[in-house]
């Protein structure tokens, strides 16, 4: 097990903040980012940029905390996909270092959410309770997700899709289903945002946040130079809608709308196909994340709210994986508990009603 020591990070080192998680052992996640950083900023959470340092002398680990405060409590950080440490034993001497830095130089922080990009499986589980974490609720729809492998040829991606999903493909092409990259205009975001509204025939029982957030999330990306909108048009109108984030290596679908009842068949599987080989070709992209589908074993379940969502993503790779989620470390035992049982329920709660979107 190796050890590691915490520290805030320095200005310059939060300046240049992408490449420092981008260079991170497993690399870097869009939601550890600068831009995602500068969204939660402004909606309710406060940025804290860590350092981690082995004591080998490898590579630091880079990590993106969101705090935000609890009445009489004290503070919650929240570790979104992250931290990248190079393998999940890792995680003992960091939460250990992460511990004694809370208790020397943030000593009101009294739960730590970590959220590791590892998959599920008995040893991770085995793994994150030594390293003194308990489970809790998972919080990003891509804790089960659809993971495109896309460093490989075009015909390679296409030869392992589903049948059907391929076919559908073909056929969009075949039809002319146009498919346009566009510019993130204040009218082409408030399409995108309505479409969203109407995603899986709108019945994929989605609760969506205020348009601003989303807003300020596509131009933070957009900005970067880090994502990008594509809409698919019928009779001359946007009839589906994409918006993309390229990170590093790493691609993901962020969001999707589309209209009900369309004519057009395939228009889904070309537009993604469309993204797929844009940010192969402009980023040398390795691997696309479709960003949510029901657990492994609930991909059959027509109850599940993400069935048709499912479905979908997985005809392009037909294997869903399932990550560690959620896991949290009590720094204060006796404030957690009232965090668990009491105060976070609570606080969700009143953060709707008053923000009308998720408290996370």
């Amino acid at each position: 097990m190796r050890e590691f020591t915490a520290r805030f990070a320095t200005p310059q080192e939060v300046a240049d903040w992408d490449t420092h998680v981008q260079a991170n052992p497993r690399g870097g996640d869009m939601l550890q980012s600068a831009s995602y950083a500068d969204v939660k900023k402004h909606h309710g959470w406060r940025p804290v940029h860590l350092v981690h340092e082995p004591d080998d002398g490898s590579q630091p680990v880079y990590t993106l905390a969101l705090e935000k405060s609890v009445p009489v409590v004290g503070r919650v950080w929240y570790i979104v996909r992250g931290p990248s440490v190079e393998v999940l034993n890792d995680l003992v001497g960091f939460t250990k270092a992460t511990e004694a830095f809370i208790r020397e130089s943030a000593k009101n922080v009294f739960l730590v959410k970590y959220e590791p990009v590892f998959l599920a499986g008995e040893e991770a589980q085995q793994t994150l309770t030594a390293a003194g974490l308990t489970k809790s609720f998972d919080i990003q729809p891509n804790d089960h997700t659809a993971l495109l492998d896309t460093d490989r040829e075009p015909d390679e991606i296409m030869a392992g899709m589903k049948s059907k999903g391929r076919n559908m493909l073909r056929r969009a092409e075949r039809e002319g289903t146009p498919v346009e990259r566009v510019e993130l205009t204040e009218e082409n975001m408030k399409t995108m945002f309505a479409l969203m509204n109407t995603v899986g025939q709108g019945e994929a029982n989605i609760t969506l946040r205020p348009y601003e957030y989303y807003r300020k999330f596509w131009t933070n990306f957009a900005e970067a130079g880090q994502g990008r909108l594509y809409f698919v048009h019928e009779d001359g109108e946007p009839s589906m809608g994409a918006f993309v984030v390229n990170y590093g290596r790493h691609g993901t679908y962020k969001d999707g709308g589309s209209k009900p009842r369309r004519k057009q068949r395939g228009d889904g599987h070309l537009l993604q196909w469309r993204v797929i080989n844009d940010l192969k070709n402009d980023y040398g992209i390795i691997d696309y994340d479709l960003c949510g589908t029901p657990p492994s074993d609930e991909l059959k379940n027509e109850e599940h709210p993400l069935y048709g969502l499912g479905l979908f993503k997985t005809a392009f790779t037909k294997e869903v994986i399932d990550y560690v989620g959620v896991w949290d470390q009590e720094i204060s035992p006796a404030k957690a508990a009232l965090w668990n049982k009491l105060a976070e329920k609570v606080m969700r709660q009143l953060w709707v009603r008053s923000k009308h979107e998720p408290f996370y």
